[in-house]
């Protein structure tokens, strides 16, 4: 669950860091699929860490 809910929120960061910077349609698809894709890695790590500390 939290690497679903980090790319959802990484993607929504990333369309508003490009809708604020003017960037037309194609600019806010790909701001929100990069930042998508680095909150899905951070939320990889946040899962693996988690499971670590608790197995």
């Amino acid at each position: 669950m939290i690497v679903i809910g980090a790319a959802i929120i990484g993607a929504i960061v990333g369309a508003m860091t490009a809708k604020k910077r003017h960037g037309n349609r194609k600019d806010i698809a790909q701001y929100a699929a990069g930042y998508g894709m680095a909150f899905l890695i951070l939320g990889m790590f946040a899962t693996v860490i988690i499971d670590r500390m608790t197995a």
